[in-house]
């Protein structure tokens, strides 16, 4: 099989598979960080959770950083990449141990939220590293696969590192402290294994490196604004960042709704709950890598748009269909199906970027890139807060993203033919 043989020949070129090795300790280490936030918050037995106390949680992680991504990307553009990975998880590791001594001193949940903060705000430099350096280590011709393989392992590695902290939780109960140090353990190894790349492997290139802190931030709205200029010269980019980020609100939506039902209308005890999330979790994860094979050969029989439209119309049928009666069975279905669409849109549209950008800029428009999938997340957590009810089951949520999903395939659909026709001017006029 051709995927199977560019995998072969990815996977032997020597700096793909360390920056490779760094995105999948990195992210290991987030699924286990994450999901130990969320036991904690969702499932513990002395808190009383709800969708607006979930929204709230969200939106104290992830908001500040909405404001500030931008800025994160232009520093990117002038420190190396391999440092970012480098400091970038050290300092991770050293917030998490502290995260670990919040939990077990049962401190006031601001002080433990601003720690959190802490941790997942440095996550928006080393995940826009990560998709801005990897052209550094790939040619052109075998990006799309690489950009099937390397993101969605890292999402693996994330599902991965989520399963493993359920089973420490599940096993001793509280256990949230154990399990950010394990999380603080996996971020030192992403680091070490940062070292085995030079400094100058991922870029940006020399000339374009601004070492000086002070200077790099003094540049910073100047860099902005280019970035986005950059991003509007080209609406390839832009539409997909546009469907990409629509579908982050509806996945976003549908988590919350799956957070309340597995915590409230399924099981009375919390440790079942938990244990039918990690199902879900891993079902979603198996999606998740379903879209990482099956997307390549996808674009190659749709192209890209169609392999989107495909996508985003499937889940408008299949979300309803299986979301609305509102049982353990059909949700687990529906969370295989939202990891394949969510995850083979994403890859597509990482490609388009990729391939639409000048390296000099991805590091900002993949910065804008993360702080939309930011803000569409906790949008939806908010929206899912004005509409659920207490046990999760609400009709009308399940709609609404069922309607948004066939918005995002018609508008794809208007973006594509739009597309070939601007093709074809531009081959009649050569």
């Amino acid at each position: 099989m051709p995927v199977v043989r560019d995998l072969r020949v990815l996977l032997r070129l020597t700096n793909f598979r360390r920056l490779l090795a760094v995105r999948l300790l990195s992210q290991t280490a987030d699924g286990v960080y994450q999901v130990a936030l969320a036991t904690y918050v969702v499932f513990s037995p002395e808190k009383q959770t709800s969708p607006a106390a979930i929204a709230s949680a969200m939106a104290v992680l992830l908001l500040p950083y909405s404001l500030v991504g931008p800025f994160a990307g232009v520093l990117l553009d002038r420190w190396r990449r391999r440092q970012v990975f480098l400091y970038g998880n050290l300092l991770r590791a050293v917030l998490a141990c502290g995260t670990a001594l919040l939990i077990l001193a049962s401190v006031p949940d601001w002080l433990f939220y601003l720690s959190a903060l802490l941790v997942t705000g440095i996550n928006r430099f080393v995940l826009a590293g990560l998709s801005a350096a990897l052209p550094r280590v790939v040619d052109d011709d075998r990006l799309v696969i690489a950009n099937s393989l390397s993101p969605t392992a890292g999402t693996l590695a994330a599902f991965a590192g989520g399963g493993l902290a359920f089973v420490v939780r599940l096993v001793s109960s509280d256990s949230d402290a154990a399990v950010v140090l394990l999380g603080a353990a996996l971020y030192l190894c992403s680091a070490l294994a940062s070292l085995r790349m030079s400094r100058e492997l991922l870029g940006p290139d020399p000339d374009r490196v601004q070492p000086q802190l002070l200077a790099a931030v003094a540049s910073t709205a100047h860099g902005l604004a280019s970035g986005v200029r950059h991003l509007a010269e080209r609406p390839a980019a832009t539409r997909a960042l546009t469907a990409i980020t629509l579908m982050r609100f509806c996945y976003g939506a549908l988590t919350v709704t799956v957070l309340m039902l597995c915590r409230y209308a399924w099981y009375a005890d919390e440790q079942d709950g938990l244990a039918l999330l990690g199902v879900a979790v891993a079902v979603s994860g198996a999606g998740f890598f379903t879209a990482a094979v099956f997307t390549p050969w996808a674009i190659g029989r749709l192209g890209r748009y169609g392999w989107m439209i495909t996508c985003a119309g499937s889940a408008a049928f299949l979300v309803p269909a299986l979301g609305l009666p509102f049982e353990p069975g059909p949700i687990l279905v529906a969370a295989f199906v939202l990891g394949l669409v969510t995850q083979g849109t994403k890859i597509t549209a990482d490609t388009v970027v990729q391939t639409s950008v000048d390296d000099a800029y991805r590091g900002r428009v993949f910065s804008l890139y993360d702080v939309l999938f930011n803000v569409a997340f906790v949008g939806a957590a908010v929206v899912a807060a004005l509409m659920l009810p207490p046990d999760g089951r609400s009709v009308e949520l399940v709609v609404l993203v069922a309607l948004i999903y066939a918005a995002i395939a018609l508008l794809l659909k208007r973006w594509s033919r739009s597309n070939h026709s601007t093709e074809q001017e531009q081959a009649s006029r050569g």
